[in-house]
């Protein structure tokens, strides 16, 4: 179980801010704004009672309730997707493996671009959707460090928004190495760690109504770099992905405390000077594109 205390993010990020502001980032004015909004916080009965207590969700059965409504909005797409295309585009289409495929999202840019692409998922009901999105292609069932894949099969794989699931790096950029023919691609998209440690995991209201979040790990830089050496793969390219800063005034602090279904992100509207100095200049993704030897 994973205990989530609204009062306790909400200090955080008031923290963060404030270690901001000793370094340097902000003056007198901005620190004294926010002790007080913490005494005000402090004091809130509504953040009094609020923390609920949340069960960690296996992947397969966390996507198996979020696949309806997986594709969108979903930010992440907005942020990753030129860099995808820049880096996608350039290498000659080929065999392609989409890992961890999801609703196809990769698989139909795959063969937009004219590779012979195949996906692998855990999810059925991924697959399902991501049949409909990209007809005509292979979709096979499967884990990342158990592909269903021939050695030397192919040129090249993605793999998006899945390696924050997996425990460990390695087993899965060797398996990867496995699947590649020698000078085929890997090209990585995922939730940066400083996200992952701030609260970004995915969030589902299980079929009781209690509330889970997916099983999520924080995997730092220097751990898919480390995994992807081990496995023969050499890196061609990292991007640590920051949204544009927003330099317009910060809005008024809502009032509503939201339903638990958009914590963490609900709450920095509560305290949005200090969410946006917390978070200012902070990646939120990460790319990786990896050449075999």
């Amino acid at each position: 179980m994973i205990h989530e205390s609204p009062l306790g993010y909400l200090l955080g990020i008031e923290g963060m801010a404030l270690l901001r502001a000793f370094t340097g980032a902000h003056g007198r004015e901005f620190t004294e704004a926010r002790i007080a909004e913490i005494r005000k916080f402090l004091d809130d009965p509504r953040l009094a009672d609020a923390a609920v207590d949340v069960a960690r969700v296996d992947p397969v059965a966390g996507y198996r309730i979020w696949s309806a409504t997986y594709d969108g909005p979903n930010a992440a797409f907005d942020l990753d997707e030129p860099i995808l295309h820049e880096i996608l585009g350039a290498i000659p289409a080929g065999d392609a493996l989409d890992a961890a495929c999801g609703t196809g999202r990769l698989t139909a840019l795959l063969a937009g671009y004219g590779h012979r692409v195949r996906g692998v998922d855990s999810s059925p009901e991924m697959l399902a959707l991501a049949r409909k999105k990209a007809p005509g292609r292979a979709f096979l069932d499967g884990d990342l460090d158990r592909l269903p894949v021939a050695d030397d099969a192919v040129d090249l794989v993605t793999c998006s928004l899945a390696l924050t699931h997996v425990p460990a790096l390695g087993p899965v950029l060797a398996e990867f190495a496995r699947v590649l023919r020698p000078g085929g691609h890997v090209v990585l998209s995922d939730i940066h760690p400083d996200s992952v440690a701030r609260g970004v995991v995915p969030p589902v209201r299980l079929p009781d109504g209690s509330p889970g979040r997916v099983t999520t790990y924080r995997h730092g830089i220097g751990d898919y770099l480390r995994a992807a050496l081990a496995a023969g793969l050499r890196p061609r390219r990292c991007e640590e992905l920051t949204p544009e800063p927003d330099d317009g005034p910060p809005p008024a602090p809502a009032e509503a405390l939201g339903p638990w279904d958009v914590w963490p992100w609900v709450l920095t509207d509560l305290a949005p000077e200090a969410a946006r100095a917390a978070s200012a200049g902070l990646s939120s993704m990460v790319i990786w594109h990896f050449q075999a030897d």
